[in-house]
């Protein structure tokens, strides 16, 4: 019997994954206390194969409850039963965000300082993380990108060595992304932004691509840049790290980072790097 726990951070998109669980036919349920976990696990035990494979959400909503986890996870053990944990977490910064949109209260804030309560959270969940088998950021993920995950985990069996590559374009006039773990500047190459038949397009557009790839500078950046992140990735795995944010900024945000960060992304793709791309101000100068 395959049997996932998630948990992780209020806001992180736990709901989500195990929707995307459910759909792929894992029995499931949210917001199941601790102290319930065994007899859950032996309940479906005994449908004697009915049920293969469980999922169950388990996190600080539960309050007092949600203590008794690790004592829990200790039955499960001692009880013979297999399980692995999938921890979701995201940065301060876009948990503030999805809470300011759904207008929802965080359960560790009751005084309404959102920031405290995550705060709380993150090092009440601390050593969990620690046992985590697997932890998805998912901070710079579409819902579609968060599926894609949950399937390349739990159906291809996808627990592999690699990082999550994560490339943002943006402008520098926007500010920097306050997650970026490598930031590059292409301020350097020639600005198609000056060239009037350009300058309505984007970096996704032929037209851009071509004339920002046609420099020298350009195709040696790259080829560098590449190199260097190849060079990395191997001591960001031996630390620990799962995710890697790489920011490629631009004066706007629109044309020439755009156009580096999909052919950084192309190239790592060839290399058999799992990437997602993010322009994150393409549109802050659109026509």
């Amino acid at each position: 019997m395959k049997f996932v726990i998630i948990t992780g951070l209020s806001g992180a998109g736990k709901s989500q994954a195990i929707k995307f669980l459910e759909d792929l036919g894992f029995f499931c349920v949210d917001n199941l206390p601790p102290a319930l976990i065994l007899k859950f696990a032996e309940i479906c035990s005994q449908t004697r194969g009915g049920i293969e494979k469980i999922a169950i959400v388990t996190d600080i909503r539960g309050g007092r409850f949600f203590d008794q986890l690790q004592s829990s996870l200790e039955e499960l053990e001692v009880g013979g039963f297999n399980y692995e944990i999938l921890f979701l977490e995201a940065s301060d910064e876009t948990l503030i965000k999805r809470y300011k949109t759904s207008r929802r209260m965080h359960p560790l804030a009751r005084d309404g300082r959102i920031i405290r309560g995550i705060k709380a959270e993150r090092n009440k969940l601390e050593e969990l993380k620690k046992k985590s088998d697997y932890i998805i950021d998912t901070t710079n993920m579409s819902t579609k990108q968060l599926k894609q995950e949950i399937v390349h985990l739990f159906v291809e069996g996808g627990k592999s060595e690699k990082l999550i590559i994560n490339i943002i374009s943006f402008g520098f006039k926007y500010g920097i992304p306050l997650d970026g773990d490598l930031v590059f500047d292409v301020r350097f190459l020639p600005n198609p932004y000056y060239i009037e038949s350009m300058k309505k397009l984007s970096g996704n557009d032929d037209d851009v691509k071509e004339y920002v790839m046609s420099w020298p500078e350009a195709k040696e950046f790259m080829s560098k840049l590449i190199d260097m992140i190849e060079f990395l990735i191997p001591y960001y795995i031996k630390e620990g790290k799962s995710q890697l944010v790489v920011a490629i900024g631009c004066t706007g945000g629109r044309h020439r980072s755009v156009t580096m960060a999909n052919m950084l992304s192309e190239r790592l793709k060839e290399k058999n790097h799992r990437v997602i791309v993010e322009h994150r101000d393409i549109e802050e100068e659109g026509i």
